[in-house]
């Protein structure tokens, strides 16, 4: 996997503006907050670490549900996050509040497939576990 970062730079659109390219050939726009030089145009890059990890866990999870041939219409993760107040600002506490849709769904299906994408699956959830305390909930919306 490979990713290339560049900074914008004073003639970008914000002092601390970054493009990510990909290798899988995407691109993806960074900021930081105005107090720290940024202008707020994308998201922060631990922003970006949250929400990948958001991506992470919900796709082992509407694709485990789908592999056991469970009707599953939709999913939603709700990711909430604590970090350190001192530098290096890691995640310190993450929650995951998942939704997911369809019809039948049991909840012990639901929940073991959250589990198994948390305790095996998501890699990016096995490395921020190092720093921080991961909890999950979920619900399931009947269609």
């Amino acid at each position: 996997m490979e990713c290339t970062v560049s900074w914008l730079g004073p003639e970008g659109p914000s002092g601390m503006s970054f493009v990510a390219e990909t290798g899988s050939g995407h691109v993806l726009a960074m900021d930081g907050a105005p107090d720290g030089g940024g202008r707020n145009l994308a998201p922060r890059p631990m922003e970006t670490v949250l929400a990948g990890t958001g991506g992470c866990t919900a796709y082992d999870v509407v694709l485990i549900l789908k592999r056991g041939r469970h009707d599953v219409r939709g999913c939603k993760v709700v990711l909430k996050a604590e970090r350190a107040t001192s530098d290096p600002k890691v995640f310190t506490a993450i929650h995951f509040h998942f939704v997911v849709t369809g019809k039948a769904l049991k909840p012990e299906i639901v929940e073991r497939a959250v589990a198994l994408s948390h305790e095996k699956y998501c890699s990016a959830t096995a490395m921020l576990a190092k720093t921080s305390a991961i909890s999950t909930s979920f619900e399931i919306a009947e269609v």
